[in-house]
């Protein structure tokens, strides 16, 4: 199963800064570590151009974060200040998810150990998010004929307004999303299909829940590949999620979803989205799980 990673482009922070950066290097260890994986299923990814990423964003836009030309409101709606590291790691992460997709179509499953960065919209950045890997990678391979039809399942505790609001008007691009509905983001996109949960929601309401979304998405969307976006943040014990999932719960969704992507032959790529939970290693045990559940179930008999 092929890895994408970006954790060794480190965006410059202000100190004090509550944006979880460690959390992808220590995922990337874990995995090493747990013996199912080895170094040479981990890859670098290529950064995307502006040719990819004009497929979902305003030109002017990309012309403004790549010369530093965000307005300091700009800025403060991403979340982090500009940085050439900033523009370079966001390219990278809207490639790993490219990388993904690709391996995915070519192997059954694939991962970016960051990504999700669903909140960016067409022309705007916010919430943590410059550029929108799952909408770019989604049209990019609409625009490489490499599928028809696309489903992006996105389980972060926050709704993907950015990725509903670009992918809006495109038929052959499903969208999905289960989130708190009294989270951020307070004011919501459409999505295609929005599944809105209850403060503290706990994992037998969220599976029910999940089911029949996940029963109605595939039958909508009929996908020829999916990008999956496996938030940490519904965790009990997130900063900032509301809900009440269990690392247990956690795993079942993360199952459910994977297993009917197996049962129904389509390729899957995986983005961790979000994850803040009080203590990183809960985060960080939470992403390796999913990962180490896309292997089992969708590569079943691969080993290391």
């Amino acid at each position: 199963m092929q890895l994408f990673y970006t954790d060794t482009f480190v965006l410059p922070l202000p100190a004090g800064h509550r944006f979880p950066m460690e959390k992808y290097a220590r995922l990337r260890q874990a995995l090493l570590t747990c013996g199912d994986f080895s170094e040479a299923d981990f890859r670098l990814p290529q950064a995307a151009s502006d040719e990819e990423l004009a497929l979902a964003h305003d030109r002017g836009y990309i012309e403004r974060v790549s010369h530093g030309q965000l307005s300091e409101k700009e800025q403060k709606a991403i979340g982090f200040p500009w940085s050439p590291a900033t523009v370079e790691r966001s390219r990278r992460s809207a490639g790993a998810t490219i990388g993904a997709c690709r391996a995915a179509l070519a192997e059954g499953v694939a991962g970016n150990l960051a990504g999700g960065t669903h909140h960016a919209f067409s022309d705007r950045g916010e919430g943590f998010c410059v550029f929108n890997d799952a909408a770019v990678a989604a049209r990019l391979m609409l625009a490489e004929s490499r599928v028809e039809r696309m489903l992006i399942v996105d389980c972060d505790v926050h709704q993907g307004n950015g990725t509903a609001s670009i992918l809006a008007n495109d038929e052959r691009v499903f969208t999905l999303s289960l989130h708190g509905a009294r989270n951020y983001p307070f004011a919501k996109e459409k999505s295609d299909l929005d599944v809105e949960l209850p403060d503290a929601c706990d994992d037998a309401t969220y599976l029910e829940r999940l089911d029949h979304a996940l029963t109605l998405a595939w039958d909508l969307a009929r996908p020829q590949l999916v990008i999956y976006l496996a938030g940490a943040d519904p965790f009990h014990d997130d900063r900032f999620g509301r809900l009440q999932l269990s690392h247990a719960g956690l795993a079942e969704r993360d199952r459910r979803v994977l297993q009917l992507a197996r049962a129904t032959a389509t390729p899957i790529a995986l983005a961790m989205a979000g994850g803040y939970a009080r203590n990183i290693a809960d985060t960080v045990a939470i992403h390796c799980t999913t990962l180490r559940l896309a292997q089992a179930i969708c590569q079943p008999g691969r080993h290391s």
